[in-house]
């Protein structure tokens, strides 16, 4: 959990720095990156999610999510917690049943 705290941060202060210079495909390639971690971090935080089962892929603040779950609940709540980061425009929920 220290280790995503770590990148969040990291790429807190690069975006900041990459955004100020106006925005492009790199400012949004680190927002994208922060997004991704942000939600990985969320959804590790919830005990009934596993994110090891999952895949978190993000562009232009579209959250995809993909992997295999164990119950229509943690599809649900993996999109649910998926868009309470900032930043998340949508959330492509491509979640399976296992």
């Amino acid at each position: 959990m220290s280790a995503v705290l770590a990148v969040m941060l990291a790429l807190g202060q690069v975006a900041g720095c990459a955004s100020s210079g106006g925005g492009g495909p790199v400012a949004q390639a680190i927002d994208d990156a922060t997004i991704t971690a942000g939600v990985r971090a969320a959804i590790e935080r919830d005990p009934a999610l596993k994110v090891s089962e999952l895949e978190v892929e993000t562009m232009q603040g579209v959250v995809q999510l993909s992997g295999f779950v164990g119950s229509a609940d943690s599809v649900a709540a993996a999109a649910s917690v998926a868009r309470t980061v900032k930043g998340v425009k949508s959330v492509k929920n491509d979640l399976r049943l296992k």
